[in-house]
């Protein structure tokens, strides 16, 4: 713990986050957080200045996802902080951990409206039903504390979002205070007898499938030595894609949604879900799976949820799997055989469903590395085309708003990627329609000077409602939108536009994008259907 003599709520707020390691904050200034800005200016934090503070709070998210530290968004009061809320939902459903952080109506306020600025009728209410963990301080000392609570919420079990609001008058108010060291994460010890329980089934097994979900993040090294030791092929949720190389001779990639899986399931005489909801957030579909059922999370509602397994196992999936692979025997087989034969049923599948966009994924693929991360956009080119027919060969490869499903995710999610990971090439990959929830970012994007292609796919407006209208009755309405010049556009906001006339010119202006000297806006209309 370090003493800090006299500091109004701004500066022990940010000398809180820096005693965290939070190297970079996503957000606006405004008039009620103005004390915050000051301490920021001359710590040793970033600060990125989003747009609009829902493209602050997905920047946080991407930056969270890549970087597997907890991503932070500061906002002022009212409709900055409720403007960041969807994304606070999103992070929510995706288990993302992010701190939103926003100052609210002071201590000595009354109870009822009385038409302050940026007052709402409870701001710390609306907040706290989007995210894990919410808390209102009452004094300035208890600021580093509640800093500290958070991260332990964060960290611990299942990562989640967390808000934390401050009354405004508290952030011009001195007192002392104590920074403390952050909280060292509680490990959850998985029960012996379902370890013993697991581990006598998988013994057993001839004919087993691991599913492994966004939970296995932190997993990778550990999942692969485990399938390789039960000569299981892997498949993965959408959050999950790339947690095991998926060139790997056990890997059937991302897509859970796939008829073929259902097949697969029914096959298996052992199945194991590890991190993993097995709910229509992870593109689970089908029934619940028939098999005998192991199930593997660090969040002890979950196991239970959407499956009842046959061996429920509470416990960090890293930790587990290693506990299990020490425990089974030489595999008779290598099980890449089994495997290949159904990454060639599962292939099929997803080469059929995204049929449309597997010129852009050969594109893609054909210019980027082994490290590549895809930030996707709600939008048909990424769930239908890149999810199952992109190759990834990194956990944290694929970030996508899986259970929130929102519009204009990817953007601001591949900003905070590239800030989180600069290291590695971020591509953003969005449609026409979501895109212009968030185009603001590129501007975003220009002044942090990022090398950041920017795919728009344009099939002229919201493409999915648009076919399921016609799915449904055919009466097609308010779907069809105005295509801007998105090259023009993005030359405005202070990046460079391109226009690519197919999916194959689309590839090499992402290798030029990628090192360039900032955000290259990528324009390529889908193609007629095939």
């Amino acid at each position: 713990m370090m003493s800090r003599p006299l500091v109004n709520g701004g500066q022990a707020l940010v000398d809180a986050l820096a005693a965290h390691d939070v190297d970079t904050i996503f957000g606006i200034p405004g008039t009620h957080n103005l004390a915050i800005y000051s301490a920021l200016k001359d710590s040793s934090i970033r600060h990125v200045s989003p747009r609009h503070e829902q493209g602050g709070g997905y920047a946080a998210d991407g930056y969270a996802r890549v970087s597997g530290r907890p991503g932070v968004c500061v906002t002022t009061t009212g409709p900055a902080i409720l403007n960041a809320a969807t994304a606070a939902a999103q992070a929510y459903s995706d288990s993302i951990p992010v701190l939103f952080v926003a100052p609210g109506m002071p201590l000595g306020h009354p109870g009822g409206y009385n038409g302050l600025l940026h007052e709402v009728k409870s701001q710390f209410d609306a907040m706290s039903a989007v995210v894990g963990h919410a808390q209102r301080v009452a004094s300035v000392a208890e600021i580093p504390h509640a800093v500290a609570q958070c991260f332990a919420a964060m960290t611990s079990g299942r990562p989640r979002p967390a808000y934390l609001e401050i009354p405004l008058d508290l952030l011009d108010h001195e007192a002392a205070v104590v920074i403390e060291r952050p909280v060292v994460p509680a490990t959850v010890t998985p029960a012996t007898s379902q370890l013993d329980a697991a581990a006598e089934l998988l013994r057993t097994a001839q004919r087993p499938l691991v599913i492994a979900g966004g939970g296995c993040s932190a997993a990778a090294d550990e999942l692969r030595a485990f399938a390789e030791a039960l000569g299981s092929p892997v498949v993965t949720s959408t959050n999950g894609k790339g947690v095991l190389p998926e060139d790997h001779a056990l890997s059937l990639g991302a897509g859970v949604q796939h008829r073929s899986l259902l097949e697969l399931v029914r096959e298996c005489d052992v199945v194991v879900a590890v991190g993993t909801e097995l709910s229509p957030a992870d593109w689970w579909w089908g029934p619940i799976p028939e098999s005998t059922l192991i199930r593997i999370d660090v969040d002890p509602l979950s196991i239970a949820t959407n499956a009842q397994p046959t061996v429920g196992i509470v416990g960090d999936s890293a930790d587990v799997l290693a506990t299990l692979t020490k425990r089974l025997p030489a595999p008779a087989g290598t099980g890449a055989e089994r495997t290949a034969q159904w990454r060639v049923r599962l292939g099929d599948d997803a080469r059929a469903e995204g049929a449309r966009y597997l010129g852009l994924c050969e594109s893609l693929a054909a210019v980027l590395g082994r490290d590549a991360v895809i930030a996707a956009d709600s939008a048909m080119a990424c769930y239908y085309g890149l999810l199952s027919n992109l190759p990834l060969h990194q956990p944290r490869s694929f970030l996508y708003p899986a259970g929130l499903g929102t519009l204009g995710y990817g953007l601001p999610a591949a900003i905070g990627a590239k800030l989180g990971a600069p290291e590695r090439p971020v591509v953003a990959v969005l449609g026409d329609g979501g895109v212009m929830f968030t185009v603001a970012e590129l501007a975003s994007a220009a002044e942090a000077g990022l090398a950041l292609p920017v795919v728009i796919v344009d099939n002229g407006g919201y493409g999915e409602i648009r076919n399921e209208m016609v799915d449904r009755d055919g009466r097609v309405h308010a779907v069809d939108l105005l295509t801007p010049d998105f090259p023009a556009l993005a030359r405005a906001l202070g990046c460079h536009g391109v226009a690519a006339d197919s999916y194959a010119a689309v590839g090499p202006a992402v290798r030029d994008a990628l090192a360039a000297d900032r955000p290259t806006l990528i324009h390529v209309r889908e193609p007629a259907a095939v």
